[in-house]
């Protein structure tokens, strides 16, 4: 038992010189790189990954909306009141929202974690995120990120929708399965092309694990991913999750482009 004791005190006392350790690592890192703003590069007291002032400017997205394709309305309409682009164009996904309008704070952000390295911008991202999901949570979903194609990994290093859904999985304590959805189809950037264009262009790009059923469990997805714009991505990547045996999916992104706010991306 002795021996026991003097086990538990001797990882209790390695454990607490390790936290000391990186505590002191920050306060070192913090004096020679003063965390800042992702957005307006201020210094900040502590690196949260944006300011007070520019976090006000985010514009998140609440109610009223519309049920399915989660745009805000200006006024409400009624619980069961859907906008006028979910009834001409009725998307194979369930519902999908997103936590802030696509503005120049939130490009910024996303251009940063995206391009920029600043993966540590992720977790920032995911707490939003998971708010605005909140309608997702009590069934216990799945988390599927959106994947990269295999050439376009190697070129970028990560995927930013993975790292956005493992912050989620972490924070809601979800299963993340990373491995379910494949872009087997090499497809150009989405930027610049119109809605029809970027429909064209992941038009079966596309396709579940081959044991995507044994992955399942029955489960429904919740579809993980930075900006919705047209919607043609994650209409794509539905379609392969729901012929994989899927239940249902739902959209989740950090922004999306609200007709009138911003040019699409």
């Amino acid at each position: 038992m002795e021996t026991g004791r003097r086990e538990v005190k001797g990882a209790d006392l390695i454990a607490s010189l390790w936290a000391q350790a990186r505590a002191l690592g920050t306060i070192v890192l913090d004096q020679l790189y003063p965390p800042a703003c992702a957005v307006c590069a201020a210094p900040m007291a502590g690196g949260q990954g944006i300011c007070g002032a520019c976090f006000a400017r985010l514009g998140p997205i609440t109610a009223p909306l519309c049920p399915v394709l989660g745009i805000p309305f200006d006024v409400s309409l009624g619980d069961d009141a859907l906008s006028a682009e979910a009834l001409a164009d009725p998307p194979p996904f369930s519902r999908a929202r997103a936590a802030v309008r696509y503005g120049e704070g939130a490009q910024s952000l996303v251009t940063r974690l995206k391009f920029g390295d600043r993966t540590e911008l992720a977790p920032f991202c995911a707490r939003l995120m998971s708010g605005a999901g909140h309608e997702f949570w009590a069934a216990r979903p799945l988390l599927v990120p959106v994947p990269l194609h295999a050439s376009r990994l190697r070129f970028r290093r990560y995927n930013q929708s993975l790292l956005l859904a493992q912050a989620l999985g972490r924070q809601l304590r979800l299963d993340v399965d990373p491995h379910l959805l494949k872009r087997h189809r090499k497809t150009r950037s989405q930027i610049g092309l119109s809605g029809d264009g970027r429909a064209r262009n992941v038009q079966g790009a596309f396709v579940a694990h081959t044991d995507a059923l044994v992955r399942l469990r029955g489960r429904r997805v919740v579809l993980v991913d930075d900006v919705y714009t047209t919607g043609a991505t994650v209409k794509a990547a539905t379609r392969a999750l729901l012929r994989g045996g899927a239940s249902g999916v739902d959209i989740l992104t950090f922004a999306r482009v609200v007709r009138g706010d911003e040019d699409p991306i």
